[in-house]
């Protein structure tokens, strides 16, 4: 049967009508699809190994799947992870035995392989290896995070992108201009202008382009006996675009990720384009304000002691303002934490005393510091020597012998502070109490 014998139906989708049937018809991905490239090669050798394809929606996965095995003459199977079950994986197995008997070789094309589960994997494992199906997995799911380790080394990994602005509108040039599949009868007039916008609405999405440019042209104007398609008639089929995502997916933290790298760099600007995308996408804001209460600590500690007091502040406020003014708060949040002065001694400090515990599981308190709410432990020393600090010259019991550290254990200086902000008038504040504990050694010496 010709995969592609019912793409002509005047009745499906102009996405679906409009789907290339030869690689040299592929729009996008030129990296894996041009001359001298890994699939153009495995479509004209008409050799298929077993591959996951790995992008965002409405790239063509699909399409390179049926469009490689259609080039290498093979049987194709099409199923889902979502709705086949194991009964399903055999009966396509006893297909794939029988085209073998006929010396036809079978692709299994599994859509969100990424959902696949064990039992899915066990039975689909041994074809795989001995060569009865080749795979074909599609996912928008980084597969080495969502696919059973066991079946990704059995295939390779390539890589989808989302189609660029130019790509989009030489698909709907294509749609417009063919007569067989497209809307080529109807001769309708459209500037690049326009396809640009609904180009840009798609977000590297031939599929969602495709169906915009169908809608928008059921808003064709006439023009001396000609349609066409004005830009005026694309408010109503766009509408509010928001760049929506699967908030388990990569991209949700990859924005986060960009938010945070941005504020450490000092980027406001940046910083505010993640925020606004994420929660534009649907993502929470209070993903953010956790984000931004680790960076306080994280990149600017005390390079600027306002920094966490402040982002605090913002999370209050936008469970107390709601989320259109609440998104502001955090704005101020990000904008200040960007801005501060970076420092990262706080996350080495604690790193390094948690590495320090790590190797020294036995520590024990001295006894100076212990308390003794009981004569017993009074009798036995603890508490015993402790000098109160505001009764002390400076406020600081100066001296080696009371720097709160436990015996027999190497001295350790895990917190060192930056030249930064805050953290340079700190740094002066140690080194002029470290003075005085030498003023006070060599006095008792």
């Amino acid at each position: 049967m010709d995969l592609f014998s019912h793409a002509s139906q005047d009745s499906a989708p102009l996405a679906f009508r409009m789907r290339p049937r030869r690689l040299d018809d592929y729009i996008g991905q030129q990296a894996l699809v041009g001359p001298g490239k890994p699939l153009r090669r495995m479509a004209e050798s008409g050799t298929l190994r077993s591959m996951i394809l790995w992008g965002p929606p409405g790239v063509g996965k699909t399409t390179l799947a049926e469009i490689l095995a259609d080039a290498s003459e093979a049987q194709l199977e099409h199923l889902s992870a979502v709705m086949a079950g194991v009964k399903d994986i055999r009966a396509a197995v006893e297909r794939a035995r029988a085209a073998q008997g006929q010396q036809r070789p079978t692709v299994l094309f599994l859509d969100e392989i990424h959902r696949l589960n064990k039992s899915q994997q066990d039975a689909l494992l041994p074809h795989v290896e001995s060569g009865l199906l080749t795979l074909i997995g599609a996912t928008t799911e980084n597969p080495s995070f969502e696919v059973n380790s066991a079946l990704l080394s059995r295939a390779r990994v390539y890589v989808l992108k989302k189609l660029d602005e130019a790509d989009l509108i030489v698909v709907m040039r294509r749609a417009l201009q063919d007569r067989e599949r497209g809307l080529g009868q109807r001769n309708i007039q459209v500037e690049d202008e326009v396809l640009a916008i609904l180009a840009r609405a798609s977000a590297g999405d031939a599929r969602r382009a495709l169906g915009l440019l169908e809608t928008a042209c059921d808003f064709t104007v006439e023009d001396r006996g000609q349609e066409r398609l004005i830009k005026d008639a694309l408010a109503e089929v766009i509408g509010h675009q928001a760049s929506a995502f699967d908030k388990q997916g990569d991209h949700y933290y990859d924005l986060l990720s960009a938010i945070h790298k941005s504020v450490r760099s000092s980027r406001p600007d940046a910083a505010l384009l993640y925020m606004a995308q994420f929660m534009q996408g649907g993502g929470d804001p209070l993903d953010v304000i956790r984000r931004l209460a680790a960076i306080a600590s994280e990149d600017v500690g005390n390079a600027e002691p306002r920094a966490l007091p402040l982002v605090m502040a913002a999370w209050d406020a936008y469970l107390r303002l709601g989320d259109y003014e609440g998104q502001r708060a955090i704005a101020h949040a990000a904008i200040h934490l960007a801005v501060a002065p970076k420092s990262n001694a706080i996350d080495q400090a604690w790193k390094r005393a948690k590495g320090f515990v790590a190797e020294h599981p036995d520590i024990e308190v001295p006894t100076y510091l212990r308390n003794a709410p009981t004569r017993l432990m009074a009798s036995l020393g603890h508490g015993e020597g402790y000098r109160y600090a505001h009764n002390e010259p400076n406020g600081y019991p100066a001296g080696s012998a009371h720097d709160c550290w436990p015996d027999r254990l190497p001295h350790m200086r895990f917190f060192e502070p930056s030249e930064y902000g805050q953290e340079k008038r700190f740094k002066q504040m140690l080194d002029y109490r470290a003075e005085l504990d030498n003023q006070a050694d060599n006095q008792a010496g």
